[in-house]
């Protein structure tokens, strides 16, 4: 083993919370390293939330070129794939100069604990160093996920990884997994040349949210051309992603294609990091088990982020770099109660924040429910995109907005203005009467609001 180098604050992984809280503290004068096996900035950077919605991008101009001039639309998933590659680097070039800012010791390879606190690094370049931190920070996210189906790992799928690398659209592509990640995949792919199949074992996609939201989704996905096959399970894949491809379901139909696209879940990157040593406890998932201030089991170390949890968005992760920095300040920020939004980047958009009425009804919350369809948004007339609706909970005997679901155009945007409503505790009285400048789309807020029906 090499000579152990000690630092005050030792980071495994550089996520966005991670590598957040590194800058700031070794900026402040401490003495911090971050080990990270070559994703300059994380993979929301590299291969998830910055290339795709680049993609995602490309994709939508390809569709309205599509739709203006039918007969000479020929996409160009070459260009596309620049473009990633381009916004891409820009935003490593970013965090590299940050990094070099704040002063923390960027080191390149593999790290795997060899005693508690105490990480031995097999670097990129050969050799090893091995550091100790008087705090540790685990912060190696997720990878994506490949079910045990019968020659599915043989036959190469593509992962959202592998699709955003490629240069040419699939001719006919299988994706296996009707959540968020497949969902995007599959109609950014199709818009860009691709003849798309989304295969979801569930009743519905995006099973997580309600079933209106669920089959508007479908809804939207099929009249623009994308085959989906829900409460199928795929059984057996014969051949190759690349050439040629058949899944058998569990239905007897079988689907084939040139390519198959796997987004069936993420698994936690805890099984070779030694955590036993470390003295560091996980779930049955591989999942850390962290309390509300993110500690795990062993001393003065934590996790960030997908590792320990937290929900799979980047700005997840960034909050939990504010409840650590509150932590280490002897603050008395956690994750307890915390309400965190999403969006999905399909057209039409998906944004959420708190309960939606399957959770509501679960919790046994009685609530008031308003929905408006954006047929009656007068900025969806004048886009032309009036597929979608808003909805809104409201508790029974009070005012207050308990959650907000938008499938529509800048849908994530209008979730921002409700969100602001409920972290200030304003009654939902309070943006229903309020000045929304016309013609905008959460201007549909007023009429969503006049709907709410009156207290029992």
């Amino acid at each position: 083993m090499s000579d152990i180098e000690h630092f005050e604050y030792v980071f495994l992984g550089g996520g966005k919370g991670g590598k957040t809280l590194a800058m700031e503290l070794a900026a402040a004068g401490k003495r911090v390293a971050l080990i990270e096996k070559g994703m300059i900035g994380g993979s929301c950077i590299n291969v998830a939330c910055i290339p795709s919605k680049t993609l995602i991008q490309s994709a939508r101009t390809a569709h309205a070129a599509r739709s203006a001039a039918p007969a000479s639309f020929r996409p160009d998933m070459r260009a596309a794939q620049n473009r990633v590659r381009t916004v891409v680097s820009e935003m490593v070039e970013i965090n590299m100069k940050g990094f070099a800012a704040s002063g923390f010791d960027l080191i390149l390879g593999t790290g795997r604990f060899s005693a508690p606190r105490t990480i031995e690094v097999e670097l990129n370049d050969g050799g090893t160093r091995t550091v100790e931190g008087t705090h540790v920070f685990i912060n190696t996210g997720t990878k994506a996920s490949i079910p045990d189906i019968p020659g599915l790992r043989a036959s190469g799928p593509l992962t959202h990884v592998e699709a955003l690398e490629t240069t040419e659209a699939p001719e006919e592509l299988i994706v296996i997994g009707g959540g968020y990640i497949g969902l995007e995949m599959a109609q950014a792919f199709h818009r860009l040349g691709s003849k798309v199949t989304v295969l979801q074992e569930t009743a519905h996609v995006a099973n997580r949210e309600d079933v209106d939201v669920s089959e508007a989704i479908e809804t939207a996905f099929r009249e623009d051309g994308i085959t989906i096959r829900t409460d199928v399970k795929a059984l057996e894949v014969q051949g190759r992603s690349g050439d040629r491809v058949t899944v058998s379901l569990s239905d007897g139909a079988n689907v084939t294609g040139t390519h198959i696209l796997v987004a069936a879940g993420r698994t936690p990157v805890t099984s070779d990091l030694g955590l036993d040593v470390a003295g560091v406890v996980t779930d049955g998932r591989g999942i850390i088990e962290v309390n509300e201030r993110l500690a795990t089991s062993a001393p003065n170390t934590w996790a960030i982020g997908e590792v320990a949890g937290t929900p799979m968005f980047t700005h997840a992760s960034y909050d939990d770099y504010r409840v650590l920095k509150s932590q280490l300040s002897g603050g008395e920020r956690t994750t307890r109660d915390r309400v965190i939004p999403y969006a999905m980047f399909v057209e039409p958009e998906l944004g959420r924040i708190g309960l939606n009425e399957r959770e509501a009804s679960e919790r046994g919350i009685a609530v008031r429910v308003a929905k408006l369809p954006m047929t009656a948004v007068p900025r969806a007339r004048t886009n032309g995109a009036m597929r979608g609706f808003m909805k809104i909970l409201v508790d029974a005997q009070s005012d207050k907005i308990l959650g907000f679901t938008m499938l529509g155009t800048n849908a994530g945007e209008v979730v921002t203005v409700v969100q602001m409503a409920m972290i200030a505790g304003l009654p939902y009285t309070a943006v229903r009467d309020s000045i929304i400048a016309h013609p905008l789309m959460s201007e549909g807020l007023n009429l969503l609001l006049l709907k709410v029906p009156g207290k029992a």
